[in-house]
């Protein structure tokens, strides 16, 4: 190695250790003119802090030694400890006796490792941090509220319970959620039955199978009624006597679309609620052996609380459900007919970003029905059996699927949102009473003659 070389690194060093070595000192060091301090002597808790005098002192002393302890290293140094929070005052006397100084000496908690470790864990944010008495103050901007629980967690391991926070979440914080109910139900049900009786000339039935013996035998020559879709009645003699045959037969078949799309907006970390349906009376017991009415909520159902976890990152805990007023299914109670409810709900926690999508819930259900009867031998013969059977086949099928797509969203101008009346026009009476129009001329004109048979609805971006 050089000689020059040498020299270099050595100049560098001594220009490094000549900038540091002011800032060491000045930084734990405080220096005591004669009548003043030339400053507040701050004190980090569980730290030392040297003071310098001017003048040579004779006599020290420290007006609450719970606050901070003393010692004198020379005739003009005092090692000062910082023991507790607080303030306190520190006098310094000379040999006769005159004062010297009162310096005031505050005692906070020890953020500088609490500074560091904050830099190191949560880079980037925007974060100051003070000291107020025994506690720390967090204040500024960050970027998610996940960030700021980490920074508060982070400050209560310096601070148990002594941590004010003032800082405040950027960026968006309100979720809209948009949910989709998609239900699709299938049904196909057969039936094919027949019944038989026979009468003798006196009118006495001999015996019957089926409807016609469940309905009651008609008078002889009075039409069949039954209430299957398709019937055929067959009637003959064979002397004395006179043989009925009933074949019914039906065939149906259904289709159920269930679609419903609530949208809700929510400030991030509070809950909303939505319905929209109505409200069914239960009679219920009370006191004194009386009746009082309660109210069961029916219809789109939607709850949830978000919370924007980190950037376009969402947390949902949603509770949604779809209801409906069963009238196949009722009960008698006190009077009352009370009907049953159709309901189909979810509740669980997710997380996804800002425009996915979670399907967070889904059903397929298929009930198979097939049920014969016939009567004991007379169905089991070939051909002729037939008129002594029926059978039933009825199978169903659901299909249900439930989506959740959250966005991050902001506040507009009204004038910029579309309501779905803004284009409707109220007609005059002239429209009214001579042309039969239910909507006004304009722009409620065209929306009057649009085809609603294919996509239809509204487009948020």
């Amino acid at each position: 190695m050089s000689m020059n070389h040498i020299l270099r690194m050595g100049m560098a060093a001594l220009a490094f250790m000549a900038s540091a070595a002011p800032m060491a000192v000045s930084a734990q060091t405080l220096r005591v003119m004669e009548g003043s301090a030339s400053g507040a002597l701050n004190v980090p808790m569980n730290r030392a802090v040297v003071v310098e005098s001017d003048r040579p002192f004779a006599e020290l002393s420290i007006a609450n030694p719970g606050i901070a302890d003393i010692s004198t290293l020379s005739e003009t140094s005092i090692y000062v400890l910082g023991k507790a929070p607080g303030r306190t005052t520190l006098t310094l006397l000379g040999a006769d006796g005159r004062l010297i100084s009162n310096v005031d000496v505050h005692v906070t908690p020890d953020v500088a490792e609490f500074k560091e470790r904050l830099r190191q864990i949560l880079p980037g944010e925007n974060i100051e941090v003070r000291t107020a008495n025994d506690g720390i103050v967090l204040s500024g901007t960050v970027s998610s509220a996940e960030r700021l629980d980490r920074a508060l967690d982070l400050a209560n391991r310096y601070a148990p319970d002594r941590v004010s926070n003032l800082m405040s979440v950027g960026g968006t914080q309100q979720v809209m959620l948009k949910v989709r109910f998609a239900e699709m139900q299938r049904s196909v049900a057969k039936s094919l039955g027949s019944s038989i009786y026979a009468r003798n000339g006196s009118g006495s039935v001999i015996g019957g199978t089926g409807t016609l013996l469940q309905n009651g035998i008609p008078p002889s020559g009075a039409p069949i009624t039954t209430a299957a879709t398709g019937a055929l009645g067959l009637g003959f003699s064979v002397g004395a006597l006179e043989f009925s045959v009933l074949l019914e037969a039906l065939e149906s078949k259904g289709v159920v679309r269930t679609l419903a799309e609530p949208n809700l907006t929510a400030l991030s970390g509070q809950e909303a609620k939505f319905l929209a349906g109505g409200e069914y009376p239960i009679p219920v017991a009370s006191g004194d052996e009386k009746i009082a009415i309660e109210y069961k909520p029916f219809g789109v159902e939607l709850n949830f609380t978000p919370v924007v976890v980190d950037g376009s990152q969402i947390n949902l805990m949603i509770n949604a459900a779809v209801s409906s007023i069963d009238n196949t299914v009722s009960l008698e109670s006190a009077g009352f007919t009370i009907n049953a409810f159709k309901r189909r709900e979810t509740s669980t926690t997710v997380e996804m970003r800002d425009g996915e999508s979670f399907a967070i819930a889904g059903l397929l259900q298929d009930d198979f029905r097939n049920l014969n009867g016939q009567v004991p031998w007379l169905g089991d013969i070939p051909i002729l059996g037939a008129l002594f059977r029926s059978a039933e086949y009825q199978r169903s099928q659901s299909e249900l699927v439930i989506i959740v797509t959250p966005h991050l969203v902001t506040p507009t101008r009204g004038e910029a949102l579309a309501l779905p009346t803004d284009r409707i026009k109220l007609p005059s009476e002239k429209e009214l009473f001579l042309f039969g129009r239910v909507t006004g001329r304009g722009a409620a004109g065209e929306v009057a003659r649009q085809d609603f048979s294919g996509s239809y609805g509204y487009v948020m971006e």
